[in-house]
Parts: C-alpha cells; structure tokens; sequence
C-alpha cells in the first residue's frame, strides 16, 4: 500500500479552484486499490472524515491574510509528519501543490527523508509575476519556487513549458521532473435549455444563446482584460461580451474603466461570478466563442474547460496556451486591432469551420487531457518503485 498526502490546496469536496478541482477527481475516479489517499482541507476546526473514500483531515488556521497560505501548508505538513510518525508509515509520498512554504522546507524534508517519505511539488504557474503581489511578496515567491525546487524529489508540472522553465531555471539543482497535465471533462452538460437556472441567467443579464463571447477567469491584469477588452470595443461584432469574473471596484477596475470606458458599450457585459458549475458549463456551451487571455501560469483549467465545451476559442498567443489549445482554436497577439479583426473575421465563421474547431478542440481533451488518463498517470507515478527517485536533504 502506497499512502499519498495530498496537501496545498483547500480541500475536498471541491467547491472552486483548479488544485481542488484535480484533488476531487484523483480521488473521486480513483482506480488502483494500492493507493491509499490523505487530503489536507482548510478549516475552522480539526477533524477528520471521509469523502470519495479517502482520508480527508482539517487543518485549523487562524485568519492572518496573504500568510495565512503559509501557514496553512506548514500546519498541515506537521500534522503529515506526525501522522507518520505516529502510524509507522512506510514509503509515504509527500505530494505539496504549488510553492509557498520553500524558506521553511528544509527542515521537514529531513524529517521526511528519516521517515523514508518523498516529497513531490507540483510548481504551480509563475506565481511570482502575479501583478496581485507586492514586489515584497513577489520576491518572497520566487526564492520559495527556488528552495521548493532544490528540496523536491520530484516535480511533477502540469504543463510543458513549467517543466522546461524549472529544469532551466534551476539548472543548478539538476531537478528531477515529470509531466502530467491538469484534465477537463467534455462531457455535455445535463441541464436543459429551457432549464430555468440558465434562463433565469439570460434574462438578468440580457445575453440570447450564441449571441456572446464569453470570458472566465480572476479579475488580475495578467489575464489581459484590458487587451480583450479594448479590442473588443473596436471589433463590429453584433454580439455580447460576457465577463465572469470576480470583480471589485478596485484601482483596477478604475484604471479600466478609465482608459477603455467601456461603460459607454451595451455589448460589454460584467456579470459576476457563477459558483454553480453546472450552469457555468452552459453558459461555456451556449457562448459563440470563448476569449483568453491569461499569460502567466501553466496549464489553466478555465482554458481546458473552455475548450471542452465552447464550440470556438480565441487564445492570446502564448507558449502555455498554444501548448494546450494546438489546432483547436485560433491566437491572437497584443499588436493593435489583431484581437478586434479576429473577432470580425470570427462572427462571420460558417457553421461547419465552427463545428471544425469544436471537434478538434474536444478531440485534443479527450486525447491529452482526460481525466482518465490524467488519474491513471498519476497512479502510475504514485506507485512506481520508491527507489527510482534520488532522495535530496
């Protein structure tokens, strides 16, 4: 028996967020009887239960802001640690999604290493060029990612172009990398047209089936609103543009506002956040097209779920979204009025180009980034022999 804990993300049962969401279906489809599975949730108390027949144990945390990330990682590697101990566990995997707590990681890891457990990270995106951050915090990232780096035994990226930048970047520690993707579900979703959470939907923001392009993703400037935007504005689409997203009137939003006025446009649409999934994937599957524009991170999950059930999907051209998106969809580039031509030369777009991209698009999920496959690669890795890894201290 192979025991993995899984620590890093908030928790399961997955509410939101890309490392929930890939923790729920590891877990929910898991298919080997030789894993047996520990998820570390956030929480205001410290218990345990089980959900999809695993081992899920809370982690109290005192609410201390952008720390308490940190400190929520560092407390649940010491319950691990413990559990360990306590449970003479043998042959443990580590698993610590994305890189917060590298200043602190030296000294568990060679508790881990005397407990003859291995740490694994999964890197995450470039966290440290997050424009969120503060040049402090943005610092704080980058020598995390670093010692996070020199410290894993293994780093498991879910995109390409990460593995690439870490084996690079951090020549010096000769990392040890693997690739498994993040994965997506294209899957048609079950609710009806007429179901009244999609048309309840349509009538309070105005938006007919079809009749809209659709952007999902965190309100930050690296995910180019103002780009998609503005371009959009210039474009003589006849459509909507739909945005999903998690917008507050901040200085951001002002500087928009400011510079794009886009207030002064019926087709610009701010329509909040939807936590029903469900409903969300409608929404995807009723858009005429989807835009993207995130440029920071690796493989992103609002990207593969576009692209699994939007039927057209116009991606900045980036190495991280190319990678992901290849022939099923079409780029577009920051240079002046290329976003808003695309945007013309899409609306006109006969159906059978649309249903081209549509199916070339899901075949690219189903092929590279299916859950299935994603589950199975990591149950493989999961269980290789223990030895195959150099341990680092």
């Amino acid at each position: 028996m192979r025991n993995v804990f899984i620590l890093g993300s908030k928790g399961i049962p997955a509410k939101y967020g890309g490392f929930e969401t890939f923790v729920e279906y590891l877990t929910k489809n898991q298919i080997s009887n030789d894993i047996a599975y520990h998820v570390a949730c956030l929480s205001e108390i410290n218990t345990e239960f089980e959900h999809n027949n695993v081992r899920c144990f809370n982690v109290k945390v005192p609410s201390t802001g952008s720390s308490r990330a940190v400190l929520y990682d560092i407390n649940a590697l010491k319950e691990t640690i413990k559990y360990i101990k306590e449970h003479e566990v043998k042959n443990a995997i580590v698993y610590i999604l994305a890189c917060r707590i590298g200043p602190f990681i030296s000294k568990y890891k060679r508790q881990l290493a005397e407990l003859g457990a291995e740490l694994y990270v999964n890197p995450d995106g470039h966290e440290w060029k997050r424009s969120k951050w503060s040049m402090p915090i943005r610092m704080y990232w980058k020598i995390s990612e670093k010692l996070m780096v020199k410290h894993a035994d293994l780093l498991v990226c879910d995109s390409k172009g990460i593995e690439a930048y870490i084996k690079s970047d951090y020549s010096t520690y000769k990392p040890n990398t693997t690739f498994i993707a993040y994965g997506a579900d294209v899957t048609p979703s079950e609710m009806r047209d007429n179901d009244s959470s999609i048309t309840s939907w349509q009538k309070k923001n105005k938006v007919k089936p079809n009749e809209y392009y659709l952007i999902v993703g965190r309100f930050v400037p690296e995910n180019n609103y103002e780009l998609m935007i503005r371009e959009f504005l210039k474009s003589d689409s006849q459509k909507d543009l739909v945005i999903i997203s998690n917008v507050e009137k901040n200085e951001f939003y002002k500087e928009l506002l400011r510079k794009t006025q886009f207030d002064q446009d019926m087709r610009i649409k701010f329509v909040g956040t939807v936590y029903d999934q469900e409903l969300l994937q409608k929404i995807r599957e009723q858009a005429y097209g989807y835009l993207h524009g995130h440029e920071v991170g690796g493989t992103n999950p609002s990207l593969l779920e576009a692209l699994a059930s939007t039927k057209l999907n116009l991606l900045l051209k980036v190495n991280f979204n190319r990678e992901v998106g290849s022939e099923g969809a079409i780029y577009f580039d920051k240079q002046e009025k290329n976003l808003a031509n695309l945007i013309n030369h899409a609306d006109s777009f006969t159906e059978s180009q649309i249903d081209e991209y549509s199916i070339k698009a899901k075949e690219r999920i189903m092929e590279e980034y299916s859950w299935s496959k994603i589950v199975s690669q990591y149950e493989e890795l999961f269980l290789e022999n223990n030895n195959h890894w150099r341990f680092k201290i």
